[in-house]
């Protein structure tokens, strides 16, 4: 089992919450009519990502359990890319935005899919 104090000290969990702050920020500058649409669901599913993390964490006892947040938490992060191809389609953000965004959301589902393979080193 991995040595760690808790969720909060996986990098993948800080990637996480890097990328839901980023979107964050982001978003604020999207159109007043995308409020209640895309700028609600881009920053619901990146947010989720780390949110799964941290919701699997205790559930480590049971492998199955564990990895089945972890693969949640996965979709989260491929459906955020997907808001960020929209985001750009639409103009919302630049090429280099979407560039820096999405290679750090791919970067977070990398991980996962380690973590999703060999769930035992992090489980009790």
């Amino acid at each position: 089992m991995a040595n760690l104090n808790g969720f909060k000290d996986l990098i993948v969990y800080k990637k996480a919450f890097q990328l839901a702050m980023e979107i964050f920020t982001v978003t604020k500058t999207f159109p007043a009519d995308e409020k209640y649409s895309l700028t609600d669901q881009i920053r619901r599913s990146s947010r989720s990502i780390g949110a799964q993390i941290a919701e699997g964490w205790p559930k480590r006892r049971y492998i199955k359990s564990f990895v089945s947040k972890l693969i949640d938490s996965q979709g989260e992060a491929c459906e955020t890319t997907h808001w960020l191809d929209v985001s750009l389609a639409a103009n919302y953000i630049s090429n280099e935005k979407h560039l820096e965004l999405n290679n750090l959301c791919i970067e977070i589902q990398k991980m996962l899919e380690s973590m999703i393979k060999t769930p035992e080193k992090f489980c009790k």
